[in-house]
């Protein structure tokens, strides 16, 4: 069935719209401004609205004085219809067939400018009568307004502002008289400042009508004022949800964000997202876990990475330390929910991910761990050919020797990489860099590009009495055995040097290897230690004697046997530029052990590059560029742990994802390797009321029972059911929804042409001017008491101002009015460049 549509005519514009369309709707399609305050695109109108019984501003509670009335709306874009004696509202007026409105002219403006009196006289608004403005930082005041009635620190980004100033304020408007209402500063995520509020009621409307929620209202107050507040003495009580969109359509300094920064708003917003060297869509794989879609929720994870089910065991998730619910109470799960979506995947992904034709380029990737797969994966998806070249019989790095089962079992390794050469990449094992090839030989075989991601698979030895006894091992060797699948049975009392999270890895896979006492003993306090709190936390629950803050001294032996570890106090690890740098104190002590196992960091193999390569090596780490990855040598890429130091699985995706870039951007391509494997709609925006939200716990995640651990290398996190993972989704902010909002265009700039012909029809009066460039940037802001006779003195002397914007401002009383023309009479200039001169009075 066709919409019916209306002809009608604007500001003698002849427009052609969808029947049930506003006037401001029409208006705004056809590029004519009309000021509003109180509407906004995504709310419905205010005139009407419900008010509430009762509202609290923190514990001030107002009750409603006029039950019986609602809301008012602020009457800003009042327009003129023809044949009707009284001006209308554009924003909840439709448009009738045949209607012919004026939305700009002197009738309007005074009427605008009277309905903007009541809003000014509640709202501070020295500084929006100010001729000097625009630009002003507010700390210091020219005029001596009182600090406490200057414009907030959204001054110069205030809607209210670019209202006031395109609308013009009335000489009628009264001063602003001083308000002691509350101001809260102590809640989670964005401020609140009553004293600000213009009663335009937008955030009761988008927080009830489209959040469905309705954790704030509105009153009358006993003088008659709109006062909103919350329903409830606090925001949570409130059952607010904290989605923050109160803030984003609020027009004046009421509701800020705490740390929001305009120029990085979407980064400040979703900082789960931004946090994630991936850049995983976090809020668009929890919203749909929350709607129980588990197999659509894997396809936005596989958009960033190849290992979804991998990084929801391993990953260090910085995106939980950044989660805004943590200001709440407790970040999302965020890691087990990926994790949880991994686990029940059944391919939709793959019916979107698609390989284009063959390019015909080669490219071979050395080493198979998480950035060389995830770089050969990428390179497959843009069309080249890919060879991964692995020193051990089979591919996965660290991913495969590193990590113990407990953590990664071997079947999630195997399917997730074996998914990774299913798109047709070719695997050569046990072929070692320098011993079996050559980056030589890879260019004679026609590769046209190569990455080098042979992580860092050496544990770092230091040189300490005893250390060469055969009850030493080191870290990473020892993980690589077990994982081998090699029968180790370590001695009774081990302890593991070190307090990273190899360390900790390290320390429970000796207790899953015979030990039965495992110290760890670092330089670091528990406060400083490199691992990641909640593995510390897990390995004191296993029975690890965590030793904060000692260093080795020495082995002890007798008989060719190991019989403890002489310890020496950490004074300090760190010096005062945050260089590695131990002090240690007069304190030592022994303790008892029969096996010590060093995990004090890890080192690359880089023995292949010779002096003469023009691959560059500082610390140990081949030196590439930072955007590309590119190294000294044309067509040789690095990334991951070859390149920094010891960074983690998401880290070291990032870096493949950025190497593929690089190298199909050198082969011609255009470097994105970005995809949709789910089409998603815009979010709903009704998120809906449920008491309690901002207290909800975070769902534990079940693990295996202690005593049970110890037996075997059977993984200990268990993972959400279906029930917890949909309970932990919903506790989600959904942060980015907000992003999704619109906003209301701003008032249309009054620049003119900077010639003789445009400055002859200026008015011959006081006020202020803006000269600007042609890239519209401001190159003079002057008051004058002659703006037509100061703008002809400038075009003659300015030859960078093409454009200029002015406003009548009386900036003199009559009486010095009278004494600045008599002045210019006389010398023919402003005394003082426009600034009073004491001299003349």
């Amino acid at each position: 069935m066709a919409t019916e549509t209306i002809n009608f005519t604007i500001d003698d514009q002849r427009l052609q719209v969808p029947a049930g369309t506003t006037i401001l709707e029409a208006a705004r399609k056809a590029g004519i401004y009309i000021p509003t305050l109180c509407y906004h695109p995504d709310l419905p109108p205010a005139k009407g609205s419900a008010a509430s019984k009762i509202v609290f501003q923190n514990d001030f509670q107002i009750e409603n004085t006029l039950p019986e009335e609602s809301a008012k709306g602020c009457g800003i874009c009042v327009v003129e219809i023809e044949g009707q004696t009284d001006l209308v509202g554009s924003c909840a007026t439709e448009v009738q067939d045949g209607m012919v409105v004026t939305a700009q002219n002197d009738r309007i403006k005074i009427k605008r400018q009277e309905n903007l009196i009541p809003i000014l006289a509640r709202h501070r608004h020295a500084c929006l009568t100010c001729a000097q403005q625009e630009g002003c930082p507010r700390s210091q005041c020219s005029t001596n307004v009182p600090e406490n009635e200057r414009c907030c620190p959204q001054f110069g980004h205030c809607e209210l502002q670019d209202v006031a100033n395109h609308v013009g304020i009335s000489d009628d408007t009264p001063k602003w008289v001083p308000t002691d209402l509350p101001v809260i500063k102590d809640q989670p995520l964005f401020e609140m400042d009553y004293n600000l509020c213009i009663g335009c009621i937008r955030c009761v409307r988008i927080c009830r009508d489209l959040r469905g929620i309705e954790a704030i209202g509105f009153v009358y107050d006993a003088k008659d004022q709109v006062q909103v507040g919350t329903l409830a003495p606090t925001l949570e009580e409130s059952a607010c949800k904290f989605c923050t969109a109160c803030v984003e359509v609020c027009p004046t300094g009421a509701l800020v964000d705490k740390s929001v920064r305009a120029a990085k708003k979407e980064a400040d917003l979703v900082p789960c997202r931004e946090a994630c060297p991936a850049h995983i869509d976090v809020p668009g794989y929890l919203r749909l876990i929350a709607d129980g879609k588990r197999n659509e929720a894997i396809a936005v994870i596989r958009e960033k990475v190849p290992f979804p089910g991998i990084l929801g065991r391993v990953c260090i998730h910085p995106c939980e330390e950044a989660c805004r619910r943590g200001e709440l109470n407790d970040p999302i799960a965020i890691c087990a929910l990926k994790r949880y979506a991994a686990d029940g995947e059944k391919g939709l992904w793959r019916k979107s991910s698609v390989i284009p034709d063959d390019t015909g380029k080669k490219v071979a990737v050395v080493g198979s761990g998480p950035a060389g797969l995830t770089a050969a994966f990428y390179l497959r998806k843009k069309g080249h050919a890919v060879a991964v070249f692995e020193a051990s019989h089979e591919a996965g790095g660290m991913l495969r020797y590193g990590i113990p089962r407990y953590r990664l079992p071997q079947n999630v390794i195997e399917k997730e990489i074996g998914e990774i050469f299913d798109f047709g990449i070719e695997f050569k094992p046990n072929m070692t860099m320098g011993k079996d090839f050559s980056l030589g030989q890879l260019k004679n075989e026609g590769y046209d590009a190569v990455f080098l991601a042979l992580g860092a698979q050496l544990s770092c030895r230091i040189p300490l009495e005893g250390c060469d006894m055969p009850d030493v091992l080191w870290g990473l060797e020892f993980l690589k055995q077990v994982a081998k699948g090699e029968d180790i049975r370590l001695k009774e009392n081990v302890v593991v040097i070190g307090g990273g999270n190899v360390a900790v890895e390290v320390a429970l896979t000796a207790l899953r290897c015979g030990a039965q006492n495992v110290s760890m003993a670092c330089l670091e306090c528990i406060e400083e230690m490199p691992a990641s709190p909640w593995e510390i936390e897990g390995a004191v629950s296993e029975g690890i004697n965590i030793l904060p803050s000692w260093g080795p001294d020495k082995i002890l032996r007798q008989n060719g046997n190991i019989t403890g570890l002489a310890l020496v106090e950490c004074t300090c690890v760190f010096d005062d530029q945050g260089n590695f740098c131990p002090q240690f104190g007069e304190s030592k002590e022994s303790i008892l052990v029969d096996q010590v196992i060093f995990a004090v960091g890890q080192a690359t193999e880089l023995s292949f590059l010779d002096n003469s390569s023009s691959i560059s090596v500082a610390g140990g780490l081949i030196v590439v560029d930072q955007e590309s990855l590119e190294t000294g040598m044309q067509g040789v890429y690095a990334g991951g742990d070859v390149v920094t130091t010891q960074g983690a699985i998401i880290h070291a995706i990032a870096a493949g994802r950025r190497a593929a870039s690089s190298i199909d951007k050198e082969l011609g391509g255009n470097g994105d390797i970005e995809e949709i494997l789910l089409q998603r709609d815009i979010p709903n925006p009704r998120f809906g009321k449920d008491e309690g939200f901002a207290a909800w716990p975070r769902e534990k995640v079940p693990e295996l029972e202690i005593e049970a651990r110890h037996q075997s290398f059977q993984e200990v996190s268990l993972g959400y059911q279906d029930d917890q993972a949909i309970k932990e989704a919903n506790r989600c902010l959904q942060c980015d929804v907000r992003l999704f909002l619109g906003c209301n265009p701003s008032p249309p700039k009054s620049w003119r042409v900077f010639n003789q012909e445009t400055i002859n029809q200026i008015p011959d009066t006081e006020g202020v001017y803006q000269l600007l460039d042609e890239d519209h940037n401001v190159l003079t802001i002057k008051g004058t008491a002659n703006l037509r006779r100061d703008l002809l003195e400038q075009l003659e002397e300015d030859e960078k101002a093409v454009l200029f914007e002015y406003e009548e401002d009386k900036m003199y009383s009559q009486r010095e009015s009278e004494l600045i023309q008599r002045y210019l009479q006389k010398h023919g200039e402003m005394p003082g460049g426009g600034e009073k001169d004491d001299d003349l009075w």
